[in-house]
C-alpha cells in the first residue's frame, strides 16, 4: 500500500468537492437545479445514477473507514470550527449563500479525511486494516 501524500489527499479532496458541488450548490449549476427544469431525460437518469454512484463510494468507505463515532467527531470538530469563524466574524450566517458554500466544502473535506483515514491511521499507529494486507 502506498503511502499518503499531500497531493493524494489533495485528489481525493477534489473528486469529493466535484461530486458534493456537481449534486447541490447555491448556483444553477448543479444537478438538483437542472433536474428541476425541463422533462426527465435519459441524460438526467444517467448523471444522476452517476451522481448516486460518487456518494454511495464516498459514504461507504467513509463510514467503514471512520466509523459512526469518527463521522460525529469529525463533524463536531468542523461545526465548532465554522462556529468560530461566525464568533471571529469571518463567516457571516447573514449570508446565506457564504454559509452554504462553507457547508458544502466542509462536507468535501469530511469525504476525503473518509478515503484518507485509513493511510493516515496506519502512519499514526503502525495499524492495517484487513483490506489493506498485500496477498
Amino acid at each position: 500500500m502506498k503511502q499518503l501524500t499531500f497531493s493524494g489527499f489533495l485528489i481525493r479532496f477534489v473528486f469529493a468537492l466535484g461530486l458534493v458541488l456537481a449534486s447541490y450548490n447555491p448556483s444553477s449549476y448543479n444537478f438538483v437545479h437542472w433536474l428541476s427544469i425541463g422533462e426527465f431525460t435519459p441524460l438526467k437518469g444517467l448523471a444522476g445514477i452517476s451522481l448516486v454512484v460518487g456518494w454511495v463510494i464516498y459514504l461507504r468507505v467513509t463510514l467503514r473507514s471512520l466509523g459512526l463515532v469518527g463521522i460525529g467527531l469529525v463533524v463536531t470538530f468542523f461545526s465548532f470550527l465554522l462556529w468560530l469563524f461566525v464568533d471571529l466574524g469571518w463567516l457571516n450566517l447573514k449570508q446565506v449563500n457564504t454559509f452554504t458554500w462553507s457547508m458544502l466544502i466542509v462536507l468535501a473535506v469530511i469525504l476525503a479525511i473518509g478515503m484518507s483515514w485509513s493511510h493516515i491511521r496506519r502512519r499514526i499507529s503502525g495499524q492495517l486494516d484487513t483490506d489493506d494486507v498485500d496477498e
